[in-house]
């Protein structure tokens, strides 16, 4: 019960995170899958390791590498998990055009098994804003919130 309510909680706070009108002017480009490396909260930052595949409407996919770094309340330790984010841009795709800083609002809680939401805008002239399909799936002990920082590099 409380993990639904927390859930509802992170998935209204994160539609509200974005203004409508930036919501107004995207598409929905495809979909970024990520695996999230072990993360020890350090109470104002922590910082995970993210292996993503970008999935485009139309394309061919597209690996990228990089790290997800969280400036705020964090608390305790998790192990890997994932998250899909909608991928959502005001300009046409292109190879590569994930590649770039992302910066949002997030928020996470785990006890065994917990769930997490990070809306992110940025890439290319923050064309691209990163939305939650599904929540983040962890496990560990651990509770988060502050503002979450994504840095993606295509992989090669």
């Amino acid at each position: 019960m409380y993990r639904s309510a927390f859930a509802a909680a992170v998935l209204g706070a994160a539609m509200l995170a974005m203004p409508a009108g930036a919501q107004q002017d995207r598409m929905q480009g495809g979909t970024l899958e990520c695996s999230l490396s072990s993360s020890i909260g350090m109470i104002v930052t922590s910082s995970r390791n993210v292996a993503c595949n970008f999935k485009p409407r139309g394309g061919p996919p597209e690996a990228y590498l990089g790290t997800l770094t969280r400036v705020g309340l964090d608390i305790g330790i998790t192990g890997g998990g994932a998250i899909i984010w909608g991928v959502f841009t005001s300009t046409n795709l292109y190879a590569g055009m994930l590649s770039g800083t992302y910066v949002g609002a997030s928020a996470e809680m785990s006890i065994a098994a917990g769930l997490g939401a990070n809306v992110l805008v940025g890439g290319s002239n923050r064309s691209v804003a990163l939305q939650p399909l599904s929540v983040q799936g962890q496990t560990g002990l651990n509770i988060a919130a502050g503002v979450s920082s994504l840095e993606l590099h295509l992989a090669q």
